[in-house]
């Protein structure tokens, strides 16, 4: 029996064509110059782990320059579920994990957002305790928490899984982790993340090696630092921790947000526009910026945060491999795919990370792309232009590159899929009307535009 003959599955499929006509939309009118400078957010991956980060704290901790996103609002959920006080004003948010009442994250959150297991770590060394469902997010690999597990094993947890649910916990009387020594089968950052928090308030000495060195890594650890944690070595390879038995209250801000910077240089590479950016650490966008380069636009400092897209004549074709960090960053892959359309020559882009990340380019061919897919390696012959078209973000980066693309696109790109989009990029319409951009969102159906501005959109914590 097919779908069409089960009354079950029509019905299923009737309810989901219905909530997919009622979602929202973001209309783009392409081939409109840029022009004026971009604010950048504080950085998703990076306040997302400070704030599993508050719960080591038995004071109360302020964190600075917080995105206002989706995921942001799921991970203080999952605070609050575990006990936590958060409050928030503006881009601040007021922690306090002074008195946590559960060691069980709730499934219902965890399942929507992989970034909440984190707090697995500080759980475990704060109340030697710690129950959390297997996480879920973005369908872009696997992602195995198996690194995770022996990292926290290796410091004295005993571990399990019971029904998709990682029961972890110091065993005996002791209360606390132990120091030890970790290697990674793979430089994970969110296994390198969980493990140095775990570490801080072990008794000993931790060595973490083959960590990841990605610069959110160094942002959590400075975080820990500036609580008290004895953290060498963070933003290299091996990292070192010695534990501490409690941390203080802290002010911290979280640092600009390299991928949504690398986001909106594309932009202007892509639309011919001379934007500027900031604030922006650069050290942060060296293999974005090199690969610029190569495709013929120029990246111009203007101050120590601050940088300006130069556009060269023509788009010049590149080739690519994600790895790790210092390595080029998976997640600006989908978005110099975007750049590689118009290029003019054959490129080539391998992903390395994560094996389900190249579904994007089903949907830049409908756009008119001519992209060959054979496995993890996507070879693009640029085409003279882009036409818009309906397409969907399959994950974050992917709507997000779609949207890109379609400001450099001739005609309306529709792009669905925006509880992605919602997920990683702050005020992203908004941002972008303001250089001079013409899109709106809207809900499929409806002529009322719905605009960008955050205020109007919050993500209440």
């Amino acid at each position: 029996m097919n779908s069409e003959d089960n009354p079950i599955n029509t019905s299923l499929q009737a309810d989901k064509r219905s909530s997919s006509e009622s979602a929202p939309v973001i209309e783009i009118w392409g081939k409109r110059p840029l022009d004026g400078h971009i604010p950048i957010s504080g950085a998703k991956n990076s306040a997302l782990v400070v704030m599993a980060g508050t719960i080591l704290c038995s004071q109360d901790c302020r964190i600075r320059n917080i995105p206002n996103l989706v995921d942001i609002g799921r991970m203080a959920d999952v605070l609050k579920a575990l006990g936590v006080k958060v409050s928030r004003d503006g881009d601040t948010l007021d922690v306090d994990a002074s008195d946590i009442s559960h060691s069980r994250a709730p499934y219902e959150i965890v399942s929507k957002l992989r970034a909440s297991f984190f707090v697995i770590g500080p759980l475990l060394a704060r109340l030697g305790v710690a129950r959390i469902p297997l996480p879920g997010g973005c369908a872009i690999g696997a992602r195995p928490v198996a690194l995770h597990i022996r990292g926290l094993q290796a410091l004295g947890a005993e571990v399990h899984m019971d029904h998709g649910i990682v029961h972890a916990y110091v065993p005996g009387s002791r209360g606390r982790l132990k120091g030890g020594k970790i290697y990674l089968d793979y430089p994970s950052v969110g296994a390198t993340e969980t493990l140095m928090m775990a570490a801080t308030l072990a008794e000993g000495e931790t060595v973490i090696e083959n960590a990841a060195q990605e610069p959110e890594v160094l942002d959590l650890a400075n975080f820990c630092r500036a609580m008290g944690a004895r953290i060498r070595g963070a933003g290299t390879n091996t990292i070192t921790i010695a534990g501490v038995p409690s941390l203080h209250s802290t002010d911290y801000g979280i640092i600009p947000d390299r991928v949504e910077a690398g986001t909106f240089m594309l932009a202007g590479a892509m639309t011919k526009s001379p934007i500027s950016l900031s604030p922006i650490i650069p050290e942060h966008l060296t293999p974005i910026i090199a690969k610029l380069a190569e495709a013929g636009t120029k990246i111009e400092m203007e101050g120590h945060s601050r940088v300006r897209i130069v556009p060269g004549q023509r788009l010049l074709p590149v080739e690519i491999e994600t790895r790790p960090h210092p390595g080029f960053p998976t997640d600006m892959q989908a978005q110099f795919m975007a750049l590689t359309t118009l290029a003019e020559g054959n490129s080539v882009i391998t992903e390395t990370v994560f094996e389900n990340r190249l579904q994007h380019v089903a949907e830049f061919n409908r756009m008119g792309a001519n992209i060959r897919l054979t496995g993890n390696t996507a070879v693009i012959r640029g085409v003279p232009f882009l036409s818009g078209a309906p397409v969907t973000g399959t994950d974050l980066r992917a709507a997000a590159a779609l949207l890109v693309a379609g400001l450099a696109a001739e005609g309306k790109t529709t792009l669905h899929g925006l509880h992605h989009l919602d997920r990683g990029y702050e005020n992203i319409e908004a941002k972008l009307t303001a250089v001079g951009a013409k899109l709106r969102r809207r809900v499929q159906g409806e002529d009322t535009t719905i605009t960008a501005v955050s205020k109007e959109r919050p993500v209440v914590v």
